[in-house]
């Protein structure tokens, strides 16, 4: 299954509906950020979008409508992530990696974090090799 293609706006949609599902359109509304402001409408026309793409689903129950995510935000993420890659950096890990490293203000914690997860992948790597 092919990942919808999910705007800026349905992202913020989706993220309360991962984390809250079932949910209604009001419950929705009432969870989104305060800055985003949006309207019971706007909610509701980003719903339908998300419906029409798959994104999500529903289950009537009376006269509201619980809605639940039909895809993983893990999912998502890396689809979206891999989307960003090939289009900004041309599928090329390491330069998108190098950049935002050489322009990310990064904590000493972050730093220990990335080191962390390079090792463990380089780990992989080698296992996987020694595996073939």
């Amino acid at each position: 299954m092919s990942m919808p293609n999910i705007s800026e706006s349905e992202w913020e949609i989706m993220k309360v509906i991962w984390r809250n599902h079932p949910i209604t359109a009001n419950q929705i509304t009432e969870l989104l950020p305060e800055d985003i402001g949006w309207s019971d409408q706007t909610v509701r026309t980003f719903i339908n979008r998300l419906m029409k793409k798959k994104a999500i689903g529903f289950e009537r129950e009376g006269r509201s409508y619980n809605y639940y995510p039909l895809v993983s935000e893990e999912e998502c993420v890396k689809s979206e992530s891999n989307s960003f890659l090939k289009r900004v950096f041309d599928g090329a890990t390491h330069l998108m990696m190098t950049n935002f490293i050489e322009h990310a203000d990064l904590s000493d914690q972050e730093i220990e974090q990335l080191k962390k997860a390079l090792l463990e992948k380089q780990d992989q790597g080698q296992k996987k090799r020694s595996d073939e």
